[in-house]
């Protein structure tokens, strides 16, 4: 094999790299298997935190509406920059409430992280909490979705980038 051929399969593999990489970087691949499944543990969270407070709660009540508005609004968010990036086209707006407020300490990353930690806090309550056992099949479902959609995400990602430092 010449050298020219060795450089030329190495630019290639680089060029397919950056591709994958680049999918996995997108605002749609993002939303689809990180932002929506924390929307619907948050949505979840909020409905279950309703359903337990009425009427005998009325913090329990406040608080599930509160995390439903912002479930819905980070929803919303999610949507329009993944409707966004498909159509080719810069989102004015970050993926969530939290990561928006980022944006007025020029931090929407570090409030975006904290979004994450949020979400995750949420999926250990709902678990030990035992409130998981008062969804309804079809919200059950969607929970599986959520968790399935997340995790085999953040899986293939770690492979891709376990296959390409090796």
């Amino acid at each position: 094999m010449s050298p020219d051929t060795s450089d030329n399969k190495k630019h290639e593999c680089e060029k397919e790299r950056d591709a994958i990489q680049r999918v996995f970087q997108r605002p749609f691949f993002l939303s689809f298997t990180i932002g929506i499944p924390f929307c619907i543990f948050k949505l979840l969270f909020g409905i279950t935190a309703l359903r337990t407070g009425s009427p005998d709660n009325l913090l329990l009540s406040i608080s599930g509406w509160l995390v439903i508005l912002w479930a819905l609004s980070d929803l919303l968010m999610n949507t329009g920059r993944s409707t966004l990036d498909l159509l080719h086209r810069p989102a004015p707006f970050e993926y969530c409430i939290i990561a928006q407020a980022g944006q007025y300490f020029h931090k929407p990353m570090v409030f975006l992280a904290v979004d994450t930690l949020l979400a995750f806090c949420i999926i250990c309550a709902m678990l030990w909490s035992g409130w998981i056992t008062r969804l309804t099949p079809f919200e059950l479902y969607l929970w599986y979705s959520a968790t399935t959609m997340n995790l085999i995400s953040l899986s293939l990602v770690g492979i891709y980038n376990e296959i390409r430092t090796a």
